[in-house]
Parts: C-alpha cells; sequence; structure tokens
C-alpha cells in the first residue's frame, strides 16, 4: 500500500461524509448534476485515467471495502490526493449500499462539462465513424452499445433525448467504462441530430430488418454514422424515410436483433469497410 495514499475509515453506515453512496440501487445519481456512481475495478481504472487525462470526467469521492484496497492501490493512487478515500468493513459496506456489494469497489463521479451537438460535431476527425441511437431506453442495450464503439473505433456515439443516460450505474459497468471514454451527447429530437449530421457530410445508415442494402453492401465514405433504434419498435419512419438503409442478414425465424449486438456487427462491417480493423 503506498505510504501515501490517505485513507478514512467508516465504521457507520449512517457517516454524512459516505450519504452519496447510501442506497444506490433505490436512488441513482444519475442526472444530478452531471454525478455517477462506479462500480468495480474495471470502471474505477477508466475513471482514473480520464481523471489524468483531463478528460470530461473527475472523481469526487471514493468507498473501498478494506479487504479490496491492496488490489486496488495503484489504482487509487493515480487520482488526485484531495479525493477522499472512505474503508469500510464489509458488514458497514453493505449496510451503506443496501446490499450486498461483492465488488467492494464505488466511486463517486462527475461529468465536467458538456459539450452542445454543433461542438461535439466540430471535435471529430475529418474522417469518422460514430454510432447514434434513437430511443434507447435499455442500460445493458446503451451499455454495449459504448462499448462496441470503443472496441470497433467509433470517434463517438450520439444519442437522442428519448435514450436513457449512459452515466446510469448499470450503463457504465456494462459499457466496461467505454462511457468515460467515447465521446458522447446527448439530446435533442432525432431526425433534426440526424440532419445536422447529414449537413456535416455524415453519410447516415439507419439499421432496420428491412433495410435498402446488407450491411457488406454499404460503400465506405469519409464520414459515416450507423443509427440504431429501440429493440422491438425499431426507428420511427421519419428516421427511416429520410435517411439511407442498411440490414443485416439474419434467420427469418426472428425478427430483429438486440440493439446491442446489432451494434457490435454492423459496427464490425463498417469499420473494416473504411481500413480501422
Amino acid at each position: 500500500m503506498p505510504a501515501d495514499l490517505a485513507l478514512t475509515a467508516i465504521t457507520d453506515p449512517h457517516d454524512p461524509r459516505i450519504a452519496v453512496f447510501r442506497d444506490i440501487r433505490e436512488r441513482d445519481l444519475t442526472g444530478r448534476h452531471g454525478r455517477f456512481i462506479v462500480e468495480g475495478t474495471v470502471v474505477l481504472r477508466m475513471l482514473a485515467q480520464a481523471n489524468k487525462a483531463g478528460l470530461d470526467f473527475e472523481a469526487e469521492s471514493i468507498l473501498i471495502l478494506e479487504n479490496r484496497l491492496a488490489g486496488v492501490a495503484e489504482i487509487l493512487s493515480e487520482f488526485p490526493s484531495d479525493v477522499p478515500i472512505y474503508v469500510a468493513k464489509a458488514s458497514v459496506l453493505d449496510a451503506i449500499v443496501g446490499f450486498n456489494l461483492h465488488r467492494g469497489i464505488l466511486a463517486l463521479g462527475r461529468r465536467k462539462s458538456e459539450t452542445d451537438l454543433e461542438a461535439t460535431i466540430g471535435r471529430l476527425p475529418q474522417s469518422s465513424l460514430v454510432l447514434v441511437g434513437c430511443g434507447i431506453s435499455n442500460h445493458d442495450n446503451l451499455g454495449s452499445m459504448f462499448r462496441n464503439a470503443a472496441a470497433f473505433y467509433a470517434d463517438a456515439v450520439f444519442m437522442d433525448s428519448t435514450c436513457c443516460d449512459p452515466l446510469y450505474r448499470k450503463s457504465l459497468r456494462v459499457s466496461v467504462g467505454s462511457v468515460l471514454s467515447v465521446p458522447y451527447h446527448r439530446g435533442g429530437n432525432a431526425v433534426e441530430l440526424l440532419e445536422t449530421m447529414a449537413a456535416k457530410d455524415f453519410n447516415i445508415w439507419s439499421l432496420s430488418p428491412t433495410g435498402t442494402l446488407e450491411i457488406r453492401e454499404i460503400p465506405a465514405s469519409n464520414r459515416m454514422a450507423l443509427v440504431i433504434g429501440t429493440e422491438g419498435d425499431g426507428l420511427p419512419p421519419d428516421v427511416l424515410n429520410r435517411f439511407n438503409t442498411a440490414r443485416i442478414a439474419q434467420s427469418p425465424q426472428l425478427d430483429s436483433l438486440n440493439a446491442g449486438t446489432a451494434s457490435g456487427l454492423a459496427l464490425y462491417q463498417m469499420a473494416g469497410a473504411i481500413g480501422r480493423l
């Protein structure tokens, strides 16, 4: 354990210093002025890296199970010294969070700023591949989409206002922290979002079982956007009628793939088409 790592023992689950971690299953911090809960070693490391790299995210406090300290000491040492690190025994930690937290690692993070749509697009390289979600309400699917975006070299993720918050604890965990590393913007109407991107020279490809082209037939272009809709309803007609459509060839026994699987297959193909794989 690094000698300069300042630790504060918590023995009372009602200690006001750890109030933000109390009953997190019932009251996730998503949407509260950009604050969110990080859970587990992998996502904690991603938060440390984002913090160190000067990205949009920083840690405000950390709560660790006593017997997990040795295994995460290196990660903890990467955070600024003014980030409080609280330590508790298992019985106290479980009483704080309201369930058995077998991972034993939590952190309170904060998104320092939110960039508007035009500015987010403006930061993208001239040759860009982006993923767009419309109406994605399942936190597992959204987390998977971010993970796929990171895996297949997408430059950003865009979401309309009807998508769930990617900073929700489960989305963060499923994304293995990719929400903290892949630039994103969330907000606005889906059609307006896509029309703004089209005006910035993006070729928009909306994924649908009835798409005109099979995903392997999409021609490579300098700027490409893959649009994914919610499982079940898919993309709204006003999106499908305005932009190019593509499909993933599959068995007729199923009508569609979930958003996480579909985005992974399609991004893999598109990244390969433009030479990123």
